[in-house]
């Protein structure tokens, strides 16, 4: 979202302030703006803003891909990293995939590292799905993780 002085006199100043919505995102992220003048010399120039992110939580990677041969197991590993001073703790909410995905919840670091380990069952070939964890921050409640299963029958 952007505001900005409508009409600046040649030589003055005026100011531009881009808002950038940053729900969903965390870490580094990257974006920019086209700004457009009547100045017969500069058309149009490109504004660019890098900035952080602080999340409460990070969660690496939010989305999980499991895609292999129907008939063997594929495993994906996601992990949880608390990012405030307070201990982190987490609890199943959500799973629907319970007859094609397992998980497992697997503390690394005390309140601090957790790995979530996702395995496909044989035999199921395309699917989408959730799994939801609660979480003791108010700052960040829920976590969810999107799952989605490609498999193939083996070339005989």
């Amino acid at each position: 979202m952007a505001q900005f002085d409508k009409a600046i006199p040649p030589g003055g100043e005026g100011k531009i302030i881009l808002k950038v919505h940053t729900r969903g995102y965390q870490g580094t992220i990257h974006k920019s703006a086209t700004v457009k003048t009547n100045d017969p010399n500069r058309k149009q120039f490109l504004l660019r803003i890098k900035g952080t992110v602080q999340v409460a939580v990070q969660v690496s990677p939010r989305h999980i891909q499991l895609r292999g041969k129907i008939d063997e197991p594929v495993t994906r590993t996601a992990e949880i990293r608390a990012e405030l001073e307070r201990p982190l703790e987490l609890t199943p909410h959500q799973f629907t995939l319970k007859d094609k995905v397992t998980y497992r919840i697997e503390e690394i670091e005390k309140g601090k590292r957790y790995e979530v380990r996702f395995t496909s069952l044989p035999g199921a070939s395309h699917y989408r799905g959730v799994l939801r964890l609660k979480t003791n921050y108010p700052e960040k409640p829920e976590i969810v993780f999107l799952i989605i299963g490609r498999f193939w029958k083996p070339v005989q």
